[in-house]
């Protein structure tokens, strides 16, 4: 049984400031994919799953409003 891809979106709205995976890496549950700056604070966005990263749908420096898909596990 295939599993579908999860979107993992911005929490919150502010500026992507660090992705630390890249496509085709395999992440775990928890672990963190991108890291947001928003009001001077970093907020780490988590994999809601284990799997591998399918797609980055975002860049360094990126504004992104609340909801965004920021990248894509499968």
């Amino acid at each position: 049984m295939r599993n579908m891809a999860t979107n993992v979106s911005a929490h919150i709205t502010g500026t992507v400031w660090k992705i630390e995976v890249k496509e085709g890496e395999s992440v775990s549950e928890g672990q963190t994919c991108v890291i947001l700056e928003s009001m001077k604070m970093e907020m780490p966005v988590e994999a809601p799953q284990g799997g591998k990263v399918e797609k980055i749908a975002c860049a360094e420096g990126q504004a992104v409003n609340e909801g965004d898909v920021l990248l894509t596990i499968a």
